[in-house]
């Protein structure tokens, strides 16, 4: 949420930057914001000036009637007094909550960094490693030719298991939702607890297993609503949603509180399925696993001072990208240009990896910085130092990794004919084995 004293004090630079986010709709907002504002504040001096007259004339009445006079007159206008103020306080209430609720439909303001452009338009600022050239099948027949399974152990009817069931994903839940198997449960798994292990040992996160359904007030929070409430998984009659990202509950562990300048940064680090109905996603290609309803993903994020919030979100992507190299996939880094910059999103980096199945550049993470707007929204403060007066803290977060497009570049780049589908040997130790082989 936009600090109210900018949009009151320089309503031209918000103007300016809703204009280069290409939100007609916001643009409005913010004169719809002002108008509230100003009846607000015409509102609370009436009734400053109203409560004024009540003293003065309670004292008066006390007066009257210690010295034996008539105050019914003075009473009688006191009453339509406070008849006015209490009709006065219900307009107020009524306007405030209409302040609110424009405040929380107005995006935040770009990062001067921001390039203007559109979805796919942004500039690649880094690269790592050499994409594969070699064509390869698409991973929806990868998986479901290749798998592994224990010696000894069990296996779907016929003795053929594969990795990647669609069609029975689709017959459980319906579609968007697949099924991993054997070695594609494995290699989940292994993914989750590998980068895990990497953020908290490595990286220096606190691992936190947070619940899997979050309140209105948590999702309001981190900015996922009003705006994005269709895309949300939603349970009635509890009004609880089923997390989209755990960006949305480790940001909330601070809510409504005050922290100590001493522990900043904070840093936290979880897994969890993720749950989106993708609305929106009408027209793109929802084969396989490239965009699903439910996938796993190891999510990062940190909270600190206003001025640490740009070398954070460099240490935070930076420590998505190293999951990447010591998986040796070869990515590039983008940044997002003003047209494709999420909602709440400040600053917005994305980390693309090639699936040469499916021919094409694949977000696996989006790491961003939020500035104070997620913090104003969720009421995160920090004192700067003892007895200081409190700030509002800076929240960023990234996917280091959204699993379900990585598992799609491992299955496709790892692929080799007549060998099976080699994996990472980072993950070796984990899975058990080296490779998914041929069913047969």
């Amino acid at each position: 949420m936009l600090d109210l004293r900018t949009l009151r004090d320089d309503p031209e630079l918000v103007r300016d930057a809703m204009r280069k986010r290409g939100d007609e709709h916001a643009e409005g907002l913010v004169e719809e914001t002002l108008r509230a504002d100003e009846i607000r504040r015409g509102l609370i001096r009436e009734v400053e000036v109203l409560k004024a007259e009540r003293n003065t004339a309670s004292k008066a009445i006390g007066a009257a009637k210690g010295r034996g006079e008539d105050a019914s007159s003075e009473i009688e206008a006191m009453r339509r007094v406070a008849a006015r103020i209490k009709a006065l306080d219900a307009d107020l209430a009524r306007t405030e909550a209409e302040l609110r609720d424009h405040l929380l439909q107005i995006p935040n303001i770009p990062d001067p960094r921001v390039p203007p452009g559109e979805e796919g338009e942004g500039p690649t600022v880094a690269e790592w490693g050499a994409p594969r050239e070699e064509e390869a099948p698409p991973h929806w027949i990868l998986g479901a030719t290749h798998g592994y399974t224990d010696p000894g152990g069990s296996a779907m009817p016929g003795g053929r298991t594969p990795s990647l069931d669609i069609e029975r994903g689709a017959k459980i839940a319906g579609s968007g939702f697949p099924l991993l198997v054997g070695g594609g449960a494995r290699l989940s798994r292994a993914l989750v607890q590998f980068m895990l292990d990497l953020h908290v040992r490595e990286h220096g996160y606190l691992e936190v297993l947070p619940p899997l359904v979050v309140s209105r007030e948590s999702m309001m929070g981190t900015g996922h609503i009003p705006k994005f409430e269709d895309d949300a998984y939603r349970t009635d009659p509890d009004d609880l949603f089923l997390v989209p990202t755990a960006e949305v509950p480790l940001t909330n562990l601070h809510r409504d509180e005050i922290l100590s300048g001493d522990d900043l940064p904070l840093a936290y680090v979880a897994h969890t399925p993720c749950f989106r109905r993708e609305a929106g996603a009408a027209g793109r290609d929802t084969r396989g696993l490239l965009r699903v309803h439910q996938f796993d993903k190891v999510e990062i994020v940190r909270i600190c001072r206003p001025g640490e919030s740009e070398a954070q979100l460099e240490l935070l992507t930076r420590h998505a990208e190293r999951v990447l190299e010591l998986l040796e996939v070869p990515y590039r880094r983008v940044l997002l240009p003003l047209g494709d910059l999420g909602f709440a999103n400040a600053i917005t980096y994305d980390l693309e990896i090639w699936a040469p199945g499916v021919e094409a550049w694949l977000e696996v993470s989006s790491c961003s910085s939020y500035g104070d707007f997620q913090a104003r929204r969720s009421a995160i403060r920090f004192r700067p130092e003892r007895g200081g007066r409190p700030a509002h803290v800076h929240t960023l977060n990234g996917s280091a990794l959204a699993l379900a497009r990585l598992i799609v570049v491992l299955l496709e780049t790892g692929f080799r004919e007549g060998e099976g589908i080699l994996l990472p040997e980072v993950l070796h130790s984990y899975l058990g084995f080296e490779r998914l082989e041929l069913c047969r």
